[in-house]
């Protein structure tokens, strides 16, 4: 048996504890949550300064959604075979430089080269926040840390067109990547310091099924990312959509028949981690597009300003901050799945709430009740979320889970910006406030549909107890560790 396999999966974290190791991992994946969405209200601005036509500006946003979406069980993988808190460092890193390279890039092409950079950094970096995480709480109290964690990431992801806009108005594009830079300058340290090393089962990297994956991921996503602009019947978009899924078709076969894959397909024989991917799949298709469709609507139709509209959002993109803390707290004495379920159902009735309000002229204050509701449900659904994934397999395997549970996040993010874009063309337009929102309603709808079907999924996962025990049954022996589930 190697020393890696020897090595506990949970080690006791060195000096510092689960307090810097919270801070330090939420920091990190609120920066690379962040970079997905930030860039989108700073685009005319960036336009003005480096040129490039349309399809280069949709680069900008899209290099660092392909990057990051491709390599996020890779990075998943390497940390668990050459150390997670090594390859944290590793990613970060790549994901400072990047972003000082894309603060000074004197050219359209130089930002899209760096924003691919800083997709592979946040790759590497972000699936080993919730591992390293992990590693370093009790398991009796990862539930508020997984809260504060998940608020800090969904705070992110939803707030990034506000801090894209509010620099760019107030300061200068280029300052959504400055942003960055010292924060990475200071978490480098950290990390080395207070973060303890763990690793995976010490098995060999498995290369087939690393190519495989990436493969078929870059061709789903990219497909997914261009279709809305490049058109569905694209011959490049047909193929890459149909060539990914064959890669991907063939990454599971040989998953199923390879002695040390990269992701285990007997994973998905679990009920728990089947559920909670899939509602966490359909949770990000539904609040993703609805996002990326209701700050072009305030902006656009309402007339207000990125700022303007950004605030206006807070009742849902800050909500988590108040909401997932306590979710976390309610995972640990009650279990994951009702909260998750709950809050699922929640923010499906806030997209359904808001696709009956919205009107050319809808005022503030009818829109409220929706935003809220949208909030307390993100709220509720990220602490208990992720930990449900890190407690529905073995500790050695939790590095991989989460890079999976990310990779299908990211999936899910950019099919719901391709599916609700699609939507919103074939019934409504650009052209005036009315058709905007005759496209916008239904695309909500949609939206909601999707996120109830997450809560049904959530409903699916069994109960703690249940999970405990086939966690525990498919430990190998000497590696058994009874922790309290959700």
């Amino acid at each position: 048996m190697s020393q890696q396999e020897r090595e506990p999966a949970l080690p006791t974290a060195r000096r510092g504890g689960a307090v810097w190791a919270l801070v330090i991992t939420s920091v990190a994946g609120f920066m690379a949550a962040l970079d997905n969405l930030v860039v989108t209200t700073a685009l005319p601005s960036i336009r003005e300064d480096l040129g490039g036509a349309l399809h280069d500006l949709e680069w900008t946003v899209s290099a660092y959604t392909l990057t990051f979406a491709v390599l996020l069980m890779t990075g998943a993988a390497l940390g668990d075979r050459f150390g997670r808190r090594r390859l944290f460092l590793v990613g970060l890193a790549i994901f400072t430089g990047a972003s000082t390279a894309a603060a000074l890039a004197p050219g359209i092409d130089s930002l899209i080269a760096a924003r691919a950079v800083q997709g592979v950094g946040a790759a590497i970096m972000m699936p080993l926040t919730l591992t390293l995480l992990t590693a370093a709480v009790p398991a009796a109290r990862r539930g508020m840390a997984y809260g504060i964690w998940g608020a800090v990431n969904g705070l992110a992801v939803a707030s990034g067109p506000l801090i894209g806009g509010s620099l760019t108005e107030h300061v200068s594009w280029q300052w959504i990547f400055w942003l960055n830079v010292p924060l990475g300058l200071a978490l480098l340290p950290l990390a080395r310091l207070r973060l303890a090393e763990s690793h995976g089962t010490g098995a060999r990297l498995d290369i087939p099924g690393t190519l495989l994956a990436s493969g078929g991921l870059f061709g789903v996503v990219y497909g997914l990312v261009r279709g809305p602009s490049d058109g569905w019947t694209d011959a490049l978009v047909l193929l890459a959509l149909f060539a990914g899924a064959a890669l991907l078709a063939a990454f599971v076969l040989y998953s199923t028949r390879a002695k040390n894959p990269m992701l285990p397909m007997r994973l998905f024989r679990s009920r728990a981690f089947s559920g909670i991917n899939a509602a966490s799949l359909l949770m990000f298709l539904g609040m993703f597009g609805s996002i990326f469709l209701l700050s072009q609507y305030m902006q656009g139709v309402l007339g207000y300003s990125p700022t303007e509209a950004g605030l206006r959002m807070l009742p849902w993109t800050g909500m988590p901050m108040l909401v997932a803390p306590i979710a976390g707290i309610l995972s640990d004495r009650i279990g994951g799945r009702p909260v998750v379920a709950t809050g699922l159902f929640f923010q499906a009735a806030g997209l359904a709430y808001l696709a009956s309000v919205v009107t050319v002229d809808a005022s503030y204050g009818s829109q409220l009740p929706g935003l809220i509701l949208s909030g307390i449900g993100m709220g509720l659904f990220f602490a208990p979320a992720s930990n449900l994934v890190m407690s529905s397999v073995r500790a050695s395997e939790q590095g991989i889970a989460s890079g999976a549970n990310n990779a299908l996040r990211e999936v899910g993010g950019a099919l719901g910006i391709a599916v609700m874009a699609s939507i919103f063309s074939a019934q409504g337009g650009y052209e005036t406030g009315q058709s905007f929102v005759d496209g916008l309603q239904p695309a909500l709808v949609t939206g909601a549909g999707v996120v109830a079907a997450a809560g049904v999924a959530a409903l699916l996962i069994p109960s703690r107890k249940a999970v405990a025990a086939d966690v525990v049954r498919g430990a190998p022996e000497g590696a058994r560790e009874l922790e309290t589930v959700s």
